[in-house]
């Protein structure tokens, strides 16, 4: 097994089972000529975030980190027509990228794009006393991950879902010695959700590996209890 052959099934699965959408499309077409990192999920896992907000019936989405927008687009269009979404982006250009491309998918209306740093956006929204989200992807600054897991937390409610993605780092997640920051900081996370009663205590969590297009790894999935 190999990366040709994950990249051809996940190509099969991409043809059989999601429609070609101009959207979400032109999403991925405008990040790249705007010189964006090409580091946006595929489309068989921004359709898995899709299935599962409208599976739980959300109605308010959190998202850390917008890139371009393109997971933002397949979130907001789960979302019932008096849903919200808010996304987080650190980087201005990232942020301006991500608007017009979700105006142009049509779900802006639905969607407040944040800008700076996240930590202090995830702050803000807790001081502002918002109502609690139903689902929260992560997907930011690995290091950070812990820091993201908290706040998430401080703005959700029982039953609510976190999903967190790249947890897997092509497989050196197992690697106690790692000098990868992204790699130190998905395990700061589950160290947290295996022995930290404060986070321990208030998910039920597990994680799956997956390969494909982006290669070897994997999403945590949180249900807050």
């Amino acid at each position: 097994m190999n990366q040709d052959i994950w990249a051809s099934v996940d190509a099969y699965f991409s043809e059989k089972l999601i429609r070609s959408d101009d959207g979400l499309e032109a999403a991925l077409r405008a990040s790249d000529a705007a010189g964006l990192p090409a580091i946006n999920i595929s489309p068989t896992h921004g359709k898995l975030l899709n299935v599962l907000a409208r599976t739980m019936g959300a109605r308010r989405i959190l998202e850390v980190g917008t890139l371009g927008g393109y997971s933002t687009i397949w979130l907001a269009r789960a979302l019932p027509p008096d849903g919200r979404l808010i996304t987080l982006e650190l980087d201005d250009h990232h942020a301006a990228v991500a608007r017009a491309n979700l105006r142009a998918a049509c779900v802006a209306d639905h969607v407040e794009v944040r800008v700076g740093r996240a930590v202090e956006l995830l702050a803000a929204l807790v001081s502002e006393k918002q109502p609690p989200f139903d689902m929260v992807f992560i997907d930011a600054d690995k290091p950070s991950n812990l820091d993201y897991l908290t706040w998430a937390l401080a703005l959700t409610r029982p039953g609510s879902l976190i999903v967190v993605d790249n947890v897997v780092r092509n497989g050196e997640v197992v690697s106690a010695t790692s000098a990868d920051a992204s790699v130190r900081g998905v395990r700061r996370m589950m160290d947290a959700i295996a022995h930290d009663p404060a986070i321990r205590d208030r998910v039920d969590a597990t994680a799956i590996q997956t390969v494909g297009i982006k290669g070897y790894d994997g999403m945590a999935l949180l249900r807050v209890t």
